[in-house]
């Protein structure tokens, strides 16, 4: 009567320890899977974000390339449309010049018109002056239509730098935050590295004990 009395409290107090281990064991593992769950995401995470920042990096690079091919040919342009105008505007003043000569001469001519004169010669030169939509006309059409590419292109110039500070500012901020991003998931991932590695051997430990106990009911009951 006494073993049986012993027997039963041995037993229920197995019982006792088997289901508070087999709770434990049922939490812990729980506890692992969660964390591995947790860790992948963070490592898969961090990847993405890496990448993402690489690509940053990358456009960034390309795009200052880019920002500078385009700012040697614009002011290439602007530096031959301004040398175009120089010339155009030397060449227009000698024409000027010639045609105000010509028209100076004819009207020299005619002060002492003769009766039997050519009638070539009782009117002014007029086939290249600038009223009479020629040469002097066509040149002042190129010059403005110069003038027009330097301003152009000199806005288009000032436009691409406004927008290539915008794209590098924008880029380079989040580029920071994805930085920043990976620097926190990478220290919440080793901290939960080592809370998984605490929890496995708590699981191990946790099991072993349960283990036993499952051993010594075995040995205890009817």
């Amino acid at each position: 009567i006494e073993h049986k009395g012993w027997c039963d409290a041995e037993l229920a107090s197995n019982k006792v320890t088997r289901d508070a281990k087999t709770e434990d064991v049922e939490k812990l593992a729980a506890q692992v899977e969660d964390l591995e769950t947790q860790i992948a995401q963070l490592t898969q995470d961090i990847a993405q974000l890496s990448t993402e920042v690489q690509e940053l990096t990358a456009a960034m690079a390309q795009a200052t390339v880019e920002r500078a091919a385009s700012k040697e040919k614009n002011e290439q342009t602007i530096a031959e449309a301004k040398q175009a105008q120089e010339a155009i505007t030397r060449a227009t003043a000698i024409l000027k010049d010639f045609y105000a000569k010509s028209a100076e001469a004819t009207s020299l001519t005619q002060q002492t018109p003769m009766e039997d004169a050519p009638e070539t010669f009782s009117s002014p030169y007029k086939g290249l002056l600038p009223e009479g939509g020629n040469v002097v006309s066509f040149l002042e059409v190129i010059l403005a239509d110069f003038a027009r590419l330097e301003s152009e292109t000199s806005t288009s110039e000032e436009m691409e730098v406004d927008e290539h500070k915008k794209f590098i500012f924008e880029s380079e901020k989040d580029k920071a935050l994805k930085e920043n991003e990976i620097e926190h998931k990478t220290a919440s991932k080793t901290d939960k590295s080592g809370e998984l590695h605490s929890t496995k051997e708590e699981l191990k430990t946790t099991q072993e004990s349960l283990d036993k106990a499952i051993a010594y009911y075995e040995k205890l009951k009817p």
